[in-house]
Parts: C-alpha cells; sequence; structure tokens
C-alpha cells in the first residue's frame, strides 16, 4: 500500500475522481483531498494543470473530469466492483494473434487490453479465459487475432493466473478494512483494495479454490466504501 507521506498529488486526484460518480469535481474539492495527506495547494494545482495538459484531465468551469481513455479505466473499476458474469458451460475463449508485421504500439495495446479482458497469456501470442464474461471483442483484439471457442483437454488455470496468492492479499485487505482509521488511511486502503479487485481474474466457481474470498471482499468493501464516501463529502464540502 503506498504511503501517506509519499502520495503524489496526480495519485491524489485520480484516486478521487476514480471514485466519483460522475468523475468530475471542482477544484477546491481537489485541493482539499491534497490536504488530507498533506499535499499543499500549489502542489496540486500544478498537478492538475500538468494532468490536463497530459490529457489524462478535461477542464470545464472550474471543474476538472477524467478524460476518456480514464473514463474507461473506471468503468473497468466498476466492474470489477460488479462483474457481469453468465453460467459457464466449460468452454473457454482463446484468442491466438495472428497478424503480421505489428508496429510496437500494437503490440502494447494489444497486451493492455488483453489484461483489461482479464485474459491470461498461455504463451507468447496465445490468450484465453474460461468464457464466463459478459462483454464484446473489441476492434483492436479482432483485428490482431482469430478468435476461437475450446475445451482444454487438462485444466491450465494453475499455468495462468496465481490464484493462492490473489486471496491471500484479499484476506489481508479484508483485515486492513475493519482497521483502517481516517480520511488519509481509509482514501489509500480503498485504492488498494480497488487495484487489488482489477487483478482479479474473475473465475467461474468451478475452478476457484474453496473458500475463495473474492465475493466476501467485495461485499466488505462496499459496506466500508458507503461510510468513507459520507465522510469524505463531509470533509469536501465542510
Amino acid at each position: 500500500m503506498e504511503d501517506r507521506n509519499t502520495l503524489t498529488a496526480r495519485s491524489a486526484v485520480l484516486s478521487a475522481l476514480l471514485g466519483s460518480h460522475p468523475p468530475r469535481l471542482p477544484s477546491r474539492a481537489l485541493v482539499r483531498v491534497g490536504e488530507v495527506f498533506g499535499i499543499a495547494e500549489g502542489t496540486v494545482r500544478v498537478a492538475l494543470s500538468r494532468m490536463v495538459a497530459a490529457g489524462d484531465l478535461v477542464q470545464d468551469d472550474g471543474r476538472y473530469e477524467l478524460s476518456e481513455r480514464l473514463r474507461e479505466r473506471q468503468a473497468r473499476q466498476d466492474e470489477s466492483r460488479s462483474p457481469h458474469t453468465r453460467p459457464w458451460d466449460g468452454t473457454w475463449e482463446i484468442a491466438i494473434v495472428t497478424a503480421e508485421r505489428r508496429a510496437p504500439s500494437d503490440r502494447a495495446a494489444l497486451r493492455h487490453t488483453m489484461t483489461a479482458l482479464r485474459l491470461a497469456e498461455l504463451r507468447e501470442g496465445t490468450w484465453l479465459r474460461p468464457a464466463n464474461l459478459i462483454r464484446r471483442w473489441p476492434e483492436i483484439v479482432t483485428a490482431q487475432c482469430t478468435l476461437v471457442d475450446g475445451r482444454p483437454r487438462e485444466d491450465p488455470t494453475a499455468l495462468l493466473w496465481d490464484l493462492d496468492g490473489w486471496a491471500a492479499e484479499a484476506r489481508r485487505l479484508e483485515r486492513v478494512l475493519g482497521q483502517a482509521k481516517g480520511l488519509a488511511e481509509g482514501f489509500l486502503v480503498s485504492a488498494a483494495v480497488l487495484r487489488h479487485l482489477l487483478a482479479d481474474p474473475l473465475l467461474p466457481a468451478e475452478l476457484l479454490p474453496a473458500d475463495w474470498p473474492g465475493t466476501r471482499l467485495r461485499a466488505r468493501y462496499d459496506d466500508f466504501d458507503r461510510d468513507y464516501r459520507r465522510a469524505l463529502h463531509e470533509h469536501l464540502n465542510g
């Protein structure tokens, strides 16, 4: 978890906006978020200007909102809290890279997209996961890959994801949620939980170990977030 003394103004601003619906806040509110971590007003305002210049934020009438690219990140974050799944019939989605002469930027963009779609790479150019998520294949995938539905003869789950590691961290975060005190600590804990949920492969129950903590962490975080957002709102508008 990021230490409160090393949290940057950019990180504080992004986390505040990613947790807001809609992702738009006035500059004075973002300055007050910085105050929670001892970040000076001038430092926050410099960060805001740089983020606008970099295309991370859009400024309009004294308010700052996430750019379209970061709105997509927020959508993934929201999906990780309340995933859209369907019953699993044993089928796996397999995406095999078949495009030739790909530019390095295309390769990087595909890898980023595959990770966001929660596919794992079995070997270079071969991505797969159980077909239990409800979503569309973006054009970047269909332009570079051939898509196949299949059933591996042996379960490749252990080769693709460190489920024990994810579960251990989820249990630790559950404990931390119950111990968090104050706005600064709660802010950092909230960000840590959301990052961890983004890394959940969202596998069907048939492939998960017993006592998988994913659902429990989400429920615990929802309760925490409800109370924390109320306290943060009071601080920002106080």
